[in-house]
């Protein structure tokens, strides 16, 4: 951490000072003893944020840890080798030409979450703790590809994540450094077996598709199988939905839909029977007016031939 605005600024005060003073006192000694305390102040000063811990040693051997505000030094005595930081820090890594379980080379990038717990262990257990955890991680993820296979590893990753922390976890505990959470932001396969899982894909739905239109064809068998049934009972019915049917067609196309005769004959006679129908309608009015005319005259021709014989 370098120096704070306060303790320059009280720096250049004691010295400003000191020189005013020895102007006054027409001492020059008076002023080299203002830059000298301001100079030690400057050294024996330090501020250390509200997430900062600075570990202090003393000849060389811990002394203390110190932490947010003021932190008094004995200047050529104390040091402070570290400013930990102990906010969650996000640190990337990631695992080139990895092999998976099923020999599958993969490259994988994930982002990984950690905070310090233990100021003094992360500053004396570990030479850099930084870099410590990142080569931790990155051993730790490329362990995890080795024993997952790759369908696991594009599906689960949720599961490979908990691993990931846990692992992880283990391996930074001893510093004072715990894992908070580790994401694997995306993992790159080759091109050619990109294009080799493309077309799996494509063959697979492609099959999902045959086989659900199978079924259907299976479905609308037997619902015509269960129609057939009941038409065979009832030959009208079939007759009725025939004609229903191009009655619809002509509703849905707005033609004209021309039937041959025939095909009314082939109904079964059901459209026989009602053309004999409608014929006998039409002929049996004049055929009973001829039949009551001649009962008529028969009636009238009997009284004459009886009068005429006596």
């Amino acid at each position: 951490m370098g120096l704070h605005a306060f303790t320059i600024a009280l720096f250049i005060a004691v010295a400003a000072g000191g020189a005013g003073l020895s102007v006054v006192l027409q001492q020059p000694l008076v002023a080299v003893a203002g830059v000298a305390a301001g100079f030690l102040g400057l050294l024996s000063i330090r501020v250390a944020q509200e997430w900062q811990r600075a570990i202090i040693l003393r000849l060389g051997r811990f002394d203390r840890m110190e932490g947010p505000g003021f932190v008094i030094l004995i200047p050529f005595m104390d040091t402070i080798p570290y400013w930990i930081d102990l906010r969650t820090i996000t640190t990337p890594f990631t695992a080139e030409q990895t092999l998976t379980k099923d020999s599958v080379t993969v490259d994988v990038e994930a982002v990984l979450f950690w905070r310090v717990l233990a100021p003094k262990k992360a500053a004396l257990e570990v030479q850099n703790y930084q870099e410590a955890i990142t080569w931790s991680a990155q051993t730790a993820l490329r362990d995890i590809i080795g024993e997952t296979d790759l369908a696991e590893m594009l599906t689960g990753r949720q599961k490979i994540d908990s691993r990931l922390q846990g692992m992880i976890g283990q391996r930074t505990g001893p510093w004072g450094i715990t894992a908070l959470s580790v994401e694997i932001r995306d993992v790159k396969i080759p091109a050619s077996l990109q294009n080799v899982m493309s077309m799996q894909a494509q063959a697979e739905r492609e099959r999902q598709a045959r086989v659900i239109l199978g079924d259907s064809e299976v479905q609308v068998a037997n619902k015509f199988h269960q129609a057939a049934l009941s038409y065979a009972n009832n030959p009208v019915a079939l007759h009725l939905r025939a004609l229903n049917i191009l009655l619809e067609g002509m509703k849905q196309n707005s033609t004209v839909i021309i039937v041959p005769s025939s095909a009314v004959e082939t109904m079964g006679g059901v459209g026989a029977m009602a053309g004999i129908t409608s014929l006998a309608r039409e002929f049996a009015a004049p055929l009973g007016g001829r039949a009551s005319g001649h009962q008529n005259g028969q009636t009238d021709a009997v009284p004459r031939q009886e009068t005429e014989r006596p």
